[in-house]
């Protein structure tokens, strides 16, 4: 009797086990979804009047984005490169200039953390796209869209709202975030059109303004880009061919 009581009991045990190894595993699975934007602030509360001059404070960083100092271990691993992740956001919330601080799984994407790079495509007409590479040793968040600032722009450009993904877009080190822009009107309906030779882009944080993310970047043209009313961006997103679509 009491070999079956010990049996029982230790079948027993082994199932509680089982049981709470799955919990577990479920509640990591469910930290790996990625954060939906309707969880988040809206990205036009309070930034939408706002220059990216005004958003951003001082717009004197020229050059391309300087890699993350962090060399600590990220917790994230790394990626092969040329996609994104989509692992929930743990933003750290007091988000320096560098978008890196502390221990936190992932912060969000500035100047400091990232690379821009932006080309020029043949379809659709009239669009480049917008390349932002992870250069730090953590995950980082691309809230919303980015604030475009090409030439002496005054005031920040239209965005395609239908191009609001789901889920915030998180880019593991080495891989790449996308945004697609529409510089004028492919029927000639824009007006005021201009020809830019320099473009700035500042960066969103996760209330959907540009506090805490350090000075806008310039990034390179290879040539002059004629701009108009109609220039619009698209939020950041995990493809080219997603960022085009627009």
């Amino acid at each position: 009797m009491r070999t079956l009581n010990f049996r029982r009991a230790a079948r027993t045990s082994a199932l509680g086990a089982v049981a709470l190894i799955a919990s577990l595993s479920l509640t990591a699975c469910q930290g790996d979804d990625p954060e939906p934007y309707d969880a988040l602030p809206s990205a036009s509360a309070g930034s939408a009047s706002k220059t990216p001059a005004e958003s951003a404070g001082s717009s004197g960083d020229k050059g391309t984005a300087a890699p993350d100092a962090d060399q600590g271990k990220d917790s994230t691993g790394s990626g092969s490169g040329g996609g994104t992740s989509t692992a929930k956001p743990k933003d750290d919330g007091g988000n320096s200039g560098n978008g890196d601080s502390g221990d936190a799984v992932s912060v969000t994407c500035t100047g400091g953390n990232t690379k821009l790079s932006i080309t020029e495509v043949s379809r659709p007409v009239n669009h480049m796209l917008l390349t932002m590479t992870n250069t730090g040793s953590k995950a980082c968040n691309a809230y919303y869209y980015p604030y475009l600032k090409f030439g002496e722009a005054q005031s920040v450009p239209n965005t395609f709202d239908e191009s609001k993904p789901q889920a915030v877009v998180t880019i593991n080190p080495g891989e790449s975030a996308y945004a697609g822009v529409m510089t004028s009107s492919a029927d000639g309906s824009g007006s005021n059109g201009y020809d830019a030779k320099d473009l700035e882009v500042s960066f969103q944080n996760r209330d959907g303004n540009s506090d805490n993310t350090g000075s806008s970047v310039g990034v390179p043209l290879s040539k002059s880009v004629h701009v108009d009313s109609s220039l619009t961006v698209s939020y950041w997103q995990m493809s080219m061919d997603d960022a085009l679509t627009y």
